[in-house]
């Protein structure tokens, strides 16, 4: 570690400055010998990384999730191009520079931090040693040799001997009970940000290999955190303490106002948000409109969780608008200018008695309408037959009924002419 910590040793004046004007302030408030004021100079060291680190940490995010929505697509690519090796190389290159994906992204919040670590790392340690170190002079440096985090001295580690931590002023009972804490709960932080990541904040709907690597990253990283730990100064396990623990809470706040499409924290969000437009009658907040514009413009593309709160707003008779907005839709107009409309009233169930007799009352009917019907039919026929009875006129010859029917084997209609030759 002392090696590796050495290569950084061209970023240890920058780390050591930002520690002593940290020290200055809260020198003045808790003390200069005491482990407050250099222990919260390391966890300002932290916040202000973290906080420059910021887009790198949003570029983490929108990389993770565009290497979710490409896994299908890398699957297949895999298999379609399983024996040959560079042309799979050089379609997935092209994928992810048509998707505008960079696998390197996931990792750049830790990578851009390694160098402030491993200073902090060597900053500590020559503290250890006795030697000042970028802009720690003496004076500096039996301050913070001096001072004790809950009894346990800032350079001091869980695998040193006694000899060495007495030097430092304190009982190695002290230093292992402490570091051990620091060591379990820096543990715990990073295993519970991996946890609420792949069970509240991945896609269900999406089985894919890297999901199972998560899973595996979730086991697996807190064990490195806790062999690596016995290694590090006190100082250092509060400095990876607190970045675990800032990590934690930005990524709750990215799940809780920014989460994966198709993910349980999106089903969750989603259900808040309807429940503030049914209170409020709108939707409130940038960031809320900004998600529900996003729902819309997805169209017919939308997941089940996106169309069931679509289902939501239409039943508490709004539609959601292409700005995010939602506005009354045209039945709940309807229903607000004229009343609620009438619910259908089904028929009321007849007796036995009724039902009878209003058979009978529709037999009845039938019966008379056919005696009518074959009345009139034979006054008709009679009619017919007086007609037949009455002279026709001599110019008119005589045609029998079956003179307007064609002759049998003829055609109907008019008949084509012979040729002349054929008389």
């Amino acid at each position: 570690m002392d090696t590796i910590a050495s290569l950084f040793s061209f970023i240890t004046t920058p780390v050591s400055w930002v520690i002593v004007q940290f020290h200055k302030l809260y020198g003045a408030l808790f003390g200069d010998d005491t482990g407050w004021a250099w222990g919260l100079s390391i966890v300002s060291l932290v916040v202000l990384i973290r906080i420059c680190l910021i887009p790198l940490f949003v570029k983490q995010i929108k990389s993770t999730r565009n290497m979710q929505v490409l896994q299908p697509k890398m699957k297949a690519i895999q298999e379609r191009y399983k024996n040959d090796k560079q042309r799979q190389s050089e379609e997935m290159m092209k994928l992810y520079k048509e998707t505008g994906t960079n696998p390197l992204s996931s990792c750049l919040p830790i990578l851009a931090q390694s160098p402030f670590f491993f200073a902090l790392y060597h900053v500590l340690s020559a503290i250890a040693s006795g030697k000042t170190i970028g802009v720690i002079d003496q004076p500096l440096l039996d301050s913070a040799r001096q001072a004790h985090i809950f009894g346990a001295p800032l350079a001091a580690k869980f695998m040193d001997s006694e000899e060495k931590v007495s030097a430092l002023g304190a009982s190695l009972t002290d230093v292992r009970v402490v570091t051990a804490i620091m060591i379990v709960m820096m543990s715990a932080s990073q295993f519970f940000t991996q946890r609420q990541l792949m069970t509240k904040n991945v896609d269900l709907t999406v089985k894919t290999p890297y999901m199972q690597q998560q899973k595996m990253l979730m086991y697996i990283f807190p064990l490195i955190f806790a062999v690596m730990g016995i290694n590090f100064p006190v100082g250092v396990l509060v400095y990876w303490l607190t970045t675990n623990v800032w990590t934690m809470g930005q990524q709750m706040y990215v799940i809780n106002q920014n989460p994966t499409p198709g993910s349980k924290a999106q089903d969750q969000y989603l259900n808040r948000v309807l429940k503030s437009v049914t209170s409020h009658g709108e939707v409130r907040g940038r960031t809320r409109r900004n998600t529900v514009k996003r729902i819309v413009a997805k169209g017919p593309d939308r997941n089940d969780i996106e169309r069931k709160f679509i289902t939501g707003l239409g039943k508490l008779g709004l539609a959601a608008q292409e700005d995010g907005t939602v506005t009354k839709s045209e039945a709940a107009v309807l229903e607000a200018e004229g009343g609620a409309a009438p619910k259908r009233q089904q028929p009321k169930r007849q007796t036995k008695a009724k039902r009878h007799t209003a058979a009978t009352h529709s037999d009845t009917a039938k019966d008379s309408g056919s005696s009518g019907s074959e009345s009139k039919t034979s006054l008709e026929k009679q009619d017919a037959a007086s007609q037949d009875d009455k002279p026709k006129p001599a110019d008119k010859p005589a045609a029998s009924g079956s003179s307007r029917q064609a002759k049998s084997g003829q055609r109907k209609g008019p008949q084509r002419p012979k040729h002349p030759s054929k008389k």
